[in-house]
């Protein structure tokens, strides 16, 4: 197991190197720089073409695209991700000042699509082709047909606006201290929201491994020996029913934390998704790039915690 998660810490540099670099040619192929972003469109012939030349030398903008990268991966080698352009504030530093609420949000939704949704999927497994089954299989395709702004603008005007249960906006009150239950009263309806498209592909997952997994011939045969249904179903079925899961669960984790970047707009939720939006309309390249580069390093610790994961719940799967 140690010598397979070294191969996979391995591969992983050239596939960050390769996502950076991605990143960073698809973001200059952005219509204008972040010298255009400060200027008003009314205000642009109020500077000379040297003027606005001068700031770009200023900002580093002025270079070749390749230097501009080759010197970001300089500083990166030694820790740092860059500096905003818009705030000066090191990119470093200021991730990791919205980093813990963007993970406390995604992590909550992704409990919840887990819960409800395994639960869902093995409630319409065993209630196989009856109302129940029909019912869940609607809704699973009205949850994930529907785009996730419109779950939240609804969910804010029926909870939060007709039925004032909810927070519209924030992660505490305003002048208040941030205490760990007004977070959670302001978590609950943006991690809904946000976790609905989960329960979808979950719930179907979850039916469809457990309908194969009763099929096979162990627990034909647990049957045949008098247990009870629960005991064969969840001391035999579910946990080889969980293992497909677990791809499903790690491959999701990269849709949620995209979806953090419309969710925590809409409900100001003051995470990396806000942040990265907010460079992107100013086109703060540093903070673009510091963004993405974080996504990656979670989205592959998320892949690699899968593998060991299988493991875990299988004992027939080892990684030599």
């Amino acid at each position: 197991m140690r010598t397979y998660i070294l191969r996979r810490l391995a591969i992983s540099v050239p596939i960050l190197l390769g996502l950076t670099l991605v990143t960073f040619f698809l973001t200059k192929l952005m219509p204008g720089d972040f010298v255009d972003g400060l200027m008003p469109t009314t205000a642009i012939v109020n500077f000379s073409p040297e003027q606005l030349e001068a700031m770009r030398e200023s900002y580093g903008l002025n270079k070749p695209a390749y230097v501009q990268y080759l010197i970001w991966l300089r500083e990166l080698a030694k820790g740092n991700l860059g500096q905003s352009l818009a705030s000066g504030a090191p990119v470093r530093d200021e991730i990791l000042q919205r980093l813990p609420a963007t993970l406390q949000l995604t992590a909550t939704s992704l409990l919840f699509g887990i819960l409800l949704g395994a639960g869902l999927g093995i409630l319409a497994a065993v209630k196989q082709y009856s109302w129940i089954d029909q019912l869940l299989t609607l809704l699973g395709f009205f949850w994930i047909s529907t785009p996730g702004f419109v779950f939240a603008i609804g969910a804010i005007f029926l909870l939060s606006l007709k039925l004032p249960l909810f927070p519209t906006s924030g992660i505490t009150n305003y002048g208040e201290e941030a205490s760990i239950l007004t977070r959670l009263h302001h978590m609950i309806l943006p991690a809904v929201v946000l976790g609905l498209g989960s329960v979808a592909s979950f719930m179907r997952y979850a039916r469809s491994s457990l309908l194969d997994v009763i099929r096979q011939d162990y627990i034909t045969v647990a049957r045949a020996k008098g247990l009870a249904e629960r005991a064969v179903l969840l001391g035999h079925a579910l946990r080889n029913a969980l293992i497909p899961l677990i791809t499903i669960i790690s491959l999701d984790i990269p849709f949620l934390i995209g979806g953090t970047v419309i969710i925590e707009h809409i409900f100001a939720w003051p995470g990396m998704g806000t942040y990265s939006l907010a460079a992107i309309f100013s086109r703060d390249y540093p903070v673009i790039m510091g963004v993405n580069f974080m996504v990656a390093l979670i989205v592959l610790a998320s892949n690699l915690l899968a593998d060991i994961t299988y493991a875990l719940v299988d004992p027939r799967i080892r990684y030599e």
